[in-house]
C-alpha cells in the first residue's frame, strides 16, 4: 500500500472519495434474529480508520444485545459481548485484511446469539496459532494504528479476547477460515451442560494456550474456574481434557505423572 492510499484510508472524511477504497470501509448490519431473514439496519462506513474507529466501535456497542443480571438486589443491564473483544477483533480485522482483495470489505454483523467480524484474506497463519504467533499482513498500517492506539502490535489482541470471553463466562471464541475471508465469531452467555463437544474442546484448547502464554499450566482445576463449575465437576472436566488430548490440541506437560490430581497440560 502506497502512502497516499494508506493516509486516504487512516484519515478520510469521505472515503467514498477515493474510489479504489470506497469498498475498503467496514459495513455493519444488524439482524433481529438468529439468521439473516429479517435486517434491522444496514450501515456502511464513510470515514477512514483512524478518524472513524471510535464511532465505529460505540455504534457496534450500541447495537450489541444486553443482558439483564441482578446483583445485590439491583438489577444492571450488561452488554452480551466484553467491549474490550468488540475493539480487539474489529482493529485485527482492518490491520489483517488483503487489501488488495477486490469486492469485499470488513463486516460486522450481529445476531441474537452472537457477533461475525470478518475480513478480505486468508490469514497467514492457522487460526489455532492466534493466540500464541503473531505476523501482521499490512505492517505500516499496523504501525500507525498502534500509534494512533487503536491496536497493538505486540500481538496481544486475541489474548484479550479469549480472556474477556472466559471472564464474562461465554463459549470460547472461534475464528473460521473461508476461501476469500477470515471470521471472528464471539457467541452469546451458555450454559457448560448446553455445549456441544465442539464447545467443549475449543473452550479447552483456547484456556490451556492463554494459561501457556501467561507461562502458567493448564489443569483440571483451572479449566473447572475456567467453567465455572464446582469441584464435583471434576469428572466431567476430565472428560473434557481426555477429549481434546485426543483431537491432539493439548499433551501433558510432564508425562511422567501418574497422579491424575498434580496433571497439568501445555498446546500441542
Amino acid at each position: 500500500m502506497g502512502y497516499y492510499d494508506l493516509g486516504a484510508i487512516l484519515f478520510a472524511k469521505e472515503i467514498d472519495e477515493f474510489g479504489n477504497l470506497s469498498r475498503k470501509a467496514p459495513r455493519v448490519i444488524i439482524y433481529a434474529g438468529t439468521n439473516k431473514l429479517k435486517t434491522i439496519h444496514d450501515l456502511r462506513g464513510h470515514k477512514g480508520y483512524a478518524v472513524g474507529f471510535k464511532g465505529l466501535i460505540q455504534y457496534i456497542n450500541g447495537h450489541i444485545p444486553s443482558n439483564e443480571i441482578i446483583e445485590e438486589a439491583l438489577r444492571k443491564e450488561v452488554k452480551m459481548f466484553p467491549p474490550i473483544a468488540i475493539r480487539e477483533l474489529v482493529a485485527n480485522a482492518m490491520i489483517h485484511q488483503n487489501i488488495d482483495e477486490t469486492g469485499s470489505s470488513i463486516m460486522v454483523e450481529i445476531y441474537s446469539d452472537r457477533i461475525e467480524i470478518a475480513n478480505p484474506g486468508v490469514p497467514p497463519i492457522p487460526p489455532d496459532r492466534f493466540i500464541d504467533e503473531y505476523q501482521s499482513r499490512n505492517e505500516r498500517l499496523a504501525d500507525l494504528m498502534r500509534r494512533f492506539g487503536i491496536c497493538e502490535e505486540k500481538g496481544s489482541g486475541i489474548d484479550k479476547v479469549i480472556n474477556s470471553a472466559e471472564a464474562f463466562q461465554l463459549p470460547a471464541p472461534d475464528f473460521r477460515i473461508g476461501k476469500h475471508h477470515a471470521t471472528s465469531i464471539l457467541f452469546a452467555h451458555k450454559e457448560f451442560k448446553n455445549m456441544d463437544r465442539t464447545d467443549r474442546i475449543r473452550a479447552c484448547y483456547q484456556h490451556c494456550c492463554l494459561r501457556y502464554v501467561m507461562n502458567e499450566r493448564m489443569t483440571n482445576q483451572s479449566l473447572r474456574e475456567r467453567f465455572r463449575l464446582s469441584a464435583n465437576k471434576s469428572e466431567s472436566i476430565s472428560r473434557v481434557i481426555r477429549e481434546t488430548t485426543e483431537s491432539n490440541l493439548i499433551k501433558l506437560s510432564d508425562p511422567t505423572v501418574a497422579s491424575l490430581r498434580y496433571r497439568s497440560y501445555v498446546p500441542y
